[in-house]
């Protein structure tokens, strides 16, 4: 009983010193070198508190909740004679990992990711988030508008500057001998392409990296959405799909392509091995409203295919099979026609709709921000012991599926040669009907990933909160134990709330072998097993 006391007493007296340096003044004298840094606030949290800047945070409007002791700190960087930018930093109080671990953001949008730094705080992770200098909602590229050094920020540089000095202060912060143990990342969509362009500029700032859908081919990405929405533009032509047929062309999708696993349960698992008939959506004379003419299949070929400019040269991939088209089809997206107007052409009287591929080879030679992450070559990253986890729902409607098999494959393209297997830090896992980072009206998702928030749960996967079914333990497991995993468990609870129950679980392998149903209850992930695409 006295050693329990004295225990407590002791964690007592810790929370109590680390409320007394959560102060500004203490992270003040941290950076007292370096006059380009301003220490924004420093503010203690209690246990169960929250935080976060609510409403003005425009991309991340909501909090973080339910937050462990800690203190939340924010840091403004001057990164040129005309920018800047801020990052937050989440520390816990006592039950701090000696680890650290940044996350990032989402389309053309600049904010601290306060929820994912909150949900990983919960693993005992001192925690970052910059704004990329910048604040906007996802899909507003305008801050852009003859602001070169702020897209710079955005493209690389906010966030490689936030994790050197994130590094320092949680260094000085808790003046430990050993420091801070492991530094990770997790992030998805711009997030994705943030954790993937830092460690191809800076192989030492991270020791393992889960990243989701990631928006990594910058110009071409852009090009591909603004060209998608304008497949089905004007609203006049012939060739225009009316959105109330959207919902009649998945169906027919998920009826040709869902046997093809052999089993039907609303659940396309390969959208890239359907034999899809196309020609099934014709109008007929029995059938003249539900259904497509030749003019608008013309249209839907083109948006289900790669696009392949006039001299062969591959472009972008399209939307994978199975995935709704309303996100694309229904509008000419911002996230495209921005990138092109604010940050290529600088011109507010650029004209989208006479987008070519011409435009989009003036945006590669420009390169905005150096943003792309397009070097495939990972090897310096994997020789430092880098482990890098990968995942991507297979009907995303907001970055094709298939830009990430491209980029794995251009990755083994580089590095096989070199005698190097991808598998020893590189592993890439699909995940059957997830949309864009998160969320399925059917199948199994939640792998307590980035940008993976999920009604009654903190963090972690509740009631499985280990290296088989999370995947944020699962890297930090490759890396820490060198234990690889040949399989992930993804979760689907009842209504997406923990609270109310596992609804179906599902194992999602390592790129490109699949999960093949073998028998039992097809809910349960022992009913499935991971086979190489030439296995029977």
């Amino acid at each position: 009983m006295a050693r329990s006391r004295v225990t407590v007493l002791a964690l007592l007296a810790s929370v109590a010193l680390a409320s007394a340096q959560c102060a500004p003044e203490t992270f003040t004298a941290f950076l007292a070198d370096n006059p380009e840094v301003t220490v924004n606030f420093a503010q203690a949290v209690s246990q169960n508190g929250s935080f976060g800047q609510g409403s003005a945070n425009i991309p991340f409007p909501l909090n973080a909740t339910q937050l462990p002791a800690l203190c939340a700190v924010g840091i403004n960087v001057k990164s040129s004679a005309n920018s800047s930018y801020n990052f937050g930093l989440f520390l816990p109080d006592s039950t701090w990992n000696n680890r650290f671990l940044a996350t990032g953001n989402g389309g053309l949008g600049g904010g601290i990711n306060w929820p994912d730094m909150g949900r990983f705080s919960h693993y005992g992770f001192a925690t970052m988030s910059t704004d990329t200098g910048h604040l906007s909602a996802a899909g507003d590229g305008s801050w852009a508008l003859n602001a070169p050094e702020s897209v710079i920020d955005w493209g690389y540089r906010a966030m490689h500057g936030s994790v050197v000095l994130a590094k320092h202060i949680i260094t000085n912060y808790y003046a430990t001998d050993d420091g801070i143990s492991y530094s990770y990342y997790a992030s998805c969509s711009t997030g994705g392409r943030q954790g993937l362009r830092e460690i191809q500029l800076h192989p030492e700032s991270f020791d393992g990296i889960t990243v989701g859908a990631p928006a990594w081919w910058t110009p071409h990405l852009a090009g591909a959405t603004l060209w998608e929405g304008l497949y089905n533009y004007p609203k006049s032509a012939p060739t225009h799909i009316d959105p109330s047929l959207f919902s009649t062309i998945t169906a027919e999708m998920k009826r040709q392509c869902d046997p093809q696993d052999g089993l039907v349960d609303n659940i396309i698992s390969d959208p890239y091995g359907c034999n899809f008939h196309f020609e099934a959506l014709l109008c007929t004379s029995a059938n003249s409203t539900a259904c497509l003419t030749p003019a608008q299949l013309a249209t839907l070929y083109k948006f289900y295919s790669d696009w392949v400019d006039t001299n062969q040269e591959f472009v972008f991939p399209g939307i994978s099979l199975g995935t709704d088209p309303g996100f694309l089809m229904s509008q000419v997206s911002t996230y495209g026609s921005d990138l092109f107007t604010y940050f290529v052409f600088n011109d507010t009287e650029y004209d989208f709709t006479k987008f070519t591929y011409k435009d989009l080879k003036i945006a590669d030679a420009i390169n905005p921000g150096n943003a792309s992450a397009h070097d495939f070559d990972l090897s310096p990253f994997m020789k430092r012991g880098g482990k890098i986890l990968k995942y991507h729902g297979a009907a995303d409607s907001l970055i094709p599926t298939g830009s990430s098999t491209y980029f794995y494959k251009k990755v083994l393209q580089t590095l096989h040669p070199k005698g190097i297997n991808l598998d020893d830090f590189y592993r890439f896992f699909l995940i059957p009907d997830m949309g864009h980072c998160s969320g399925s009206v059917t199948g199994p998702w939640y792998l307590a990933a980035g940008s993976q928030p999920l009604t009654g749960a903190t963090h972690s996967v509740p009631g499985y909160e280990d290296a088989e079914h999370d995947i944020i333990l699962a890297m930090m497991n490759w890396v820490e134990n060198d234990e690889a995993p040949d399989h992930l468990i993804a979760t689907k609870f009842v209504g997406d709330n923990a609270a109310l129950g596992v609804q179906s679980q599902r194992p999602l392998c390592v790129y490109p072998k699949q999960a093949k149903y073998i028998s039992g209850d097809p809910n349960e992930s022992e009913s499935w097993e991971c086979k190489s695409l030439y296995e029977p």
